[in-house]
């Protein structure tokens, strides 16, 4: 069967397009507080309290808007995600690996390894702290991991 080459480009090009649009589609959109829900707006200022806000940004993900509100508190991170009624769904907190009951500081240590703990944050859904991300960096490599408040490796 002969396809002609400029069919064959058109149909490589719409491909490509409808790769990136769906790539998109997942991807966070900075926002303004005034163009937020009176909902959200309510809960960020709630949440800022004490803070600086660093940013907010709005994203639909699996057809649920969210909102998340990045914030600096006393020199350390802390993103606040909310849906469009403003209700907190994950709050994401940096923490320091020494403030980290004795066995997930272990379990972190472990499985890091040889490679650089960059950050590690705490992260409650449901006001429940649920378990603990570790940023680590290895030459030029960046991963992250997680681990449980029993100090067991969560895998995805």
């Amino acid at each position: 069967m002969n396809v002609p080459k400029s069919l064959l480009r058109a149909l490589s090009i719409m491909a490509a397009c409808a790769v990136f649009a769906g790539v998109c589609v997942a991807q966070e959109k900075r926002v303004k507080l005034k163009d937020l829900p009176e909902a959200v707006q309510k809960t960020v200022n709630e949440q800022s309290k004490g803070a600086t806000i660093k940013g907010l940004s709005k994203e639909v993900e699996k057809g649920q808007t969210l909102y998340e509100l990045e914030l600096s508190v006393d020199g350390h991170s802390k993103d606040v995600t909310m849906d469009a009624a403003g209700k907190v769904v994950e709050v994401e907190e940096q923490v320091q690996l020494s403030s980290l009951p004795e066995v997930v500081q272990t379990a972190i240590k472990q499985n890091a390894g040889t490679a650089q703990i960059q950050m590690i944050e705490s992260v409650t859904r449901g006001g429940t702290l649920q378990y603990y991300e570790a940023h680590i960096k290895k030459g030029l490599k960046k991963s992250e991991f997680k681990i449980g408040t029993d100090g067991k490796l969560i895998k995805d």
